[in-house]
């Protein structure tokens, strides 16, 4: 059986991109903790199905929490990067990028000990335009990104990309891209990677997604934040649909995780890596699509 990626990434439930405009990063350290109960939860729960994750972790929850850091990596999870301050790459000069990436890079490698591989962009933003961002990476040490989200929508995406894992050529050198995961339905390429995708449309959508990738032979990429095995957290006032995506489905969230691991087999993504990084790029075209990206 294919494993798949099973991946977190971690934040607060106040730090998410949809409420920028209402809750300002100088109040942040003001408003209540919620993150380490949850991420708790979700030790258990992947303890229970005997599953290794990788956990895509905010410099500033690492700054503050170093100690849940340490918690997951001893569980055998891998620690990899979401940038210091959940800034998107869209918002973001070179040298902002830059800075943020070896910011958390050190401090999440100080603090568990173990080198850091992967980098996701905050709201998948790597965006077309932004692909600069992929030769900062490779500059910084960084060796695979799950940035590229191979669809087109209002916000983000990468059309261009790819569904599968595959390898990036950019002239910094060469990167492995994880995108998330997405489902072909009548001839349309569709979200369905996790998060609100996960929690509000049906939960055939990302299970059909991982079915589809398994048949090609390759692993899917599922996404999840801790804030959302949270009804409980606070509701900030803001726009319906932002209301809808952001607290829609909370309740269900833990139940659904626990028929997606009991039906799929997860690990972390550094495994696929490590298997693309051990073969020539010949070889890598036998087993995982591999292309370049101008």
């Amino acid at each position: 059986m294919i494993a798949h990626h099973f991946t977190i990434d971690v934040e607060e439930y106040f730090q998410v991109s949809a409420f920028e405009a209402r809750v300002a990063r100088s109040d942040w350290g003001r408003l209540e903790s919620r993150v380490a109960r949850e991420v708790g939860v979700l030790l258990e729960l992947l303890a229970r199905h005997q599953t290794r994750a990788t956990w895509f972790v905010l410099g500033w929850v690492a700054h503050r929490q170093p100690g849940l850091i340490r918690a997951i990596a001893r569980a055998g999870h891998e620690i990899a990067s979401h940038g210091w301050d959940h800034a998107r790459v869209t918002h973001q000069t070179p040298v902002e990028f830059r800075q943020s990436i070896r910011r958390c890079k050190q401090l999440l490698e100080e603090i568990t000990g173990l080198p850091v591989m992967g980098f996701r962009a905050p709201s998948f933003s790597i965006v077309p335009g932004r692909e600069w961002a992929l030769d900062i990476l490779l500059e910084e040490g960084y060796r695979y990104d799950s940035s590229l989200f191979p669809m087109r929508r209002p916000g983000y995406g990468y059309p261009g990309g790819l569904r599968d894992p595959y390898w990036i050529e950019r002239p910094a050198g060469k990167l492995v891209e994880i995108p998330p995961s997405t489902v072909r339905w009548c001839g349309l390429r569709l979200p369905a990677g996790g998060g609100a995708y996960f929690r509000l449309f049906p939960y055939g959508v990302v299970r059909a997604a991982l079915l589809q990738s398994q048949r090609r032979g390759v692993p899917g990429t599922f996404y999840i934040h801790p804030w959302e095995l949270d009804p409980a957290q606070p509701r900030f006032h803001v726009p319906w649909l932002t209301r809808v995506r952001h607290y829609g489905g909370l309740r269900r969230t833990g139940q659904r995780l626990e028929r997606l691991l009991a039906e799929f087999r997860f690990t972390a993504v550094q495994e696929t890596v490590t298997t693309l990084s051990a073969v020539t790029v010949d070889n890598c075209r036998k087993r995982l699509p591999v292309e370049a990206l101008a």
